[in-house]
């Protein structure tokens, strides 16, 4: 499909029309018209004279490659309500100075300058049946005007000219600030030849192996490896973090992170649609235009909204005089009045713009929430899951106890087994001198005993090498059922070595606790979460120990892959759950929450069945993902209301008879003006 940049888009719901009339076009089915982004997909076959002419019609077009318009430049909105504007208080200055014909020239100029477009939309929708803002504000001004209405018919034009100009600019805003956050993404880059010459490549071009240099200042062209040179780096726009990362040869960078210093040569590991930068700014562009629920309902309720106000309207003109013995001039006034009310377009605007702006204020943190729904469900959850080992922990482990019953075999048989295995706690095992320096031994079978351990046969002898769970074959002697409690005891996970018959000695291993795992809970607890909770596969005294120190309020221990999922789909039961992890034995307890969030420097299959993801190797950040959710969910709540309220207060103004036509629009524009501006101030709080 082809893209398109749009520009003069600022109604959501004529937006929708536009996509509904494209898709009727031959081979636009599958046309897309992002609102939020203002961009248009469409296929190859489409007649894009016809789309041309199809956003003509809604005040927009499209924007070429060189960014500039299809179109000539005239003057926008903006500029037209300041034409109007002046030509409307000239009236005042004039009045009785001039011929009455003159005065409605005046009037009818001023209407033209601010109202054409909304009237020759609306004429055309009249024609088709059709019924939205647009045919309302139609039949109002003729109905204004029919009555000899004129001041209040141009004020009505002016304000509704206003009004569309400042929804424009609210939602151009948004847009902007997102727009900003997508630019930090690299040209060129300086790529290395064979012969030790230079060229300058677009990023596009890049391929895996290649080498670049990068000089002070430049950002980092994609994912890659220092070969050589020394320097701080700037991660800002990857991770959200300000402070550089001192980076030396051998150290991983990432594309769109600035060199602070020195040259670097950099080995590229990825291309760039492979980098995680890229990957970063698909994921912000797809999430703009996922609708919420909340979303979802005002756009279906707006359909059936905008023609009920109608039939109000009909009512309010025809039974009063009927019944009440009210004028038929004065009844027919007010019900031109209620059809102003009924513009939907504060009420449409109340959810995109704070959404939006809680989209691109996470992501400038470097949290990257998939879709307005994930941000809506981040502020309403209520407990949390988290995986230990590399969540809480820091996932490095350390052997910090020993105890050998059988030292010739003992270290020779750990050594051959978690040689051939990537688990952290293999690792932490193999850097232990004493297994470092065993005899080296090659084991003819190893198979694995999910999450219990893994079984070697090693000179045609079994062993087993993992936790107690792998010693049902072993009669234990009452001395090392001690070692093995008091370990246990002492918070360490433990790495039994065994054979078929006795257990030749076993490694006390422990995880460090990540520092702000202290302070997060009670972060957290203050944000209204009522459960942290602890998952692992660890032993019940291990785990309690660490959940301890951190403050989590459950401990689930002891759980292999499966009984995590199951615990998680039961937790979530009883109320709205997070689960958040990094490994990629996480990614089906992450799918199975109400809400995955994974840490960004995890696994690549935990990342892309999160809903969120962490692009910080911490957990530093998750509360402030948590208070912009809120704020989001909390302004979305308030612009209902007060999109609903003025109009309900405008309503009851009918009763007494006291509701105007420019009292009616100013609090159409009022409840528009207000929704925008508590939206953006999403992008103006301030992290804790």
């Amino acid at each position: 499909m082809k893209e398109y940049k749009l520009q003069g888009l600022s109604c959501a719901n004529c937006a929708a029309e536009m996509e509904e009339e494209i898709r009727k076009l031959n081979h636009g089915e599958d046309s897309e018209l992002q609102f939020s982004s203002s961009k248009l997909r469409v296929q190859d076959g489409v007649d894009m004279e016809k789309v041309r002419r199809i956003l003509k019609s809604d005040g927009a077009s499209l924007v070429d490659d060189e960014g500039s318009h299809d179109h000539s430049h005239g003057p926008n909105m903006k500029q037209l309500v300041i034409i109007s504007s002046l030509i409307f208080g000239a009236t005042f200055l004039l009045e009785g100075m001039v011929a009455p014909f003159v005065m409605i020239g005046m009037y009818l100029a001023a209407i033209a300058i601010s109202g054409y477009q909304t009237f020759w939309k609306g004429l055309k929708n009249l024609t088709r049946l059709k019924f939205n803002i647009d045919t309302l504000m139609t039949i109002a001004l003729i109905g204004a005007v029919a009555i000899g209405e004129w001041k209040e018919a141009t004020l009505v034009a002016i304000l509704f000219g206003l009004n569309e100009y400042l929804e424009g600019l609210g939602m151009e805003k948004a847009r902007s600030s997102m727009e900003q956050l997508l630019k930090v993404a690299p040209k060129q880059a300086t790529r290395l030849l064979a012969d030790g010459t230079e060229e300058v490549v677009g990023i596009e071009d890049l391929q895996e192996g290649d080498l670049v240099l990068v000089k002070a200042g430049e950002k980092i062209p994609s994912d890659g490896v220092i070969m050589a040179g020394y320097s701080s780096v700037n991660e800002a726009a990857i991770t959200g973090e300000s402070l550089p990362v001192d980076k030396k040869p051998g150290e991983k960078l990432f594309g769109g992170s600035i060199n602070n210093e020195g040259l670097l040569k950099v080995e590229i590991s990825k291309a760039y649609h492979d980098s995680s930068l890229a990957k970063i700014l698909q994921l912000v562009e797809e999430a703009q235009e996922r609708k919420t629920p909340t979303e979802l309902f005002i756009n279906r309720f707006a359909k059936y909204y905008t023609p009920l106000i109608m039939v109000i309207a009909g009512l309010v003109m025809v039974f009063p005089p009927l019944l009440f013995s009210a004028t038929w001039g004065g009844s027919f006034y007010q019900g031109l009045a209620v059809l102003i009310v009924g513009c939907p377009c504060a009420l449409i605007l109340s959810s995109p713009i704070a959404i939006l702006s809680g989209i691109t204020k996470n992501a400038r943190n470097g949290i990257l929430v998939k879709g307005g729904a994930f941000l809506e469900q981040l502020g309403k959850i209520e407990s949390i899951a988290f995986d230990k080992t590399g969540t809480l922990t820091k996932g490095e482990p350390k052997v910090h106890a020993v105890n050998v019953y059988e030292e010739e075999r003992f270290f020779s048989v750990a050594h051959a087994v978690e040689r051939n295995s990537s688990h952290p706690i293999a690792r932490a095992i193999l850097e232990d001198e004493r297994v470092q320096q065993a005899d080296s031994l090659e084991p003819s079978s190893v198979d694995t005993i999910p999450g219990k351990g893994v079984r070697a046969v090693i000179e045609d002898q079994t062993y087993y090498v993992g936790s107690e769970q792998t010693l049902t074959h072993v009669t234990l002697s009452e001395g090392i059922k001690a070692d093995i409690d008091k370990l246990k005891e002492d918070g360490f996970t433990l790495v039994i070595v065994s054979d078929e018959k006795e257990v030749l000695g076993m490694f006390g291993v422990a995880d460090e606790v990540r520092e702000e795992s202290r302070t997060l809970m009670k972060r957290l607890h203050s944000l209204g979460i009522k459960h942290t909770i602890m998952l692992t596969g660890d032993h019940e005294k291990t785990a309690g120990k660490v959940a301890a120190e951190i403050g989590v309020t459950d401990v689930h221990a002891q759980l292999l892959p499966d009984q995590k999922v199951e615990k998680v789909d039961e937790l979530k039961r009883n109320s709205k759950l997070a689960m958040i992890g990094d490994g990629i034995n996480d990614a089906p307890a992450l799918a199975m929450a109400d809400l995955g969030i994974a840490m960004g420097k995890g696994t690549d299959s935990a990342i892309e069945t999160a809903d969120i993801v962490l692009m910080q190797d911490h957990l530093g950040k998750l509360p402030n993902a948590f208070r912009i959710a809120k704020r989001v969910n909390a302004v979305v709540k308030w612009n209902i209301g007060i999109a609903l309220g003025l109009k309900v207060i405008a309503l009851l103004l009918t009763i007494p008879g006291w509701l105007t036509l420019w009292f009616a629009i100013l609090a159409d524009m009022g409840a528009t003006i207000l929704v925008t501006l508590i939206s953006l101030t999403i992008l103006l709080m301030k992290d804790e």
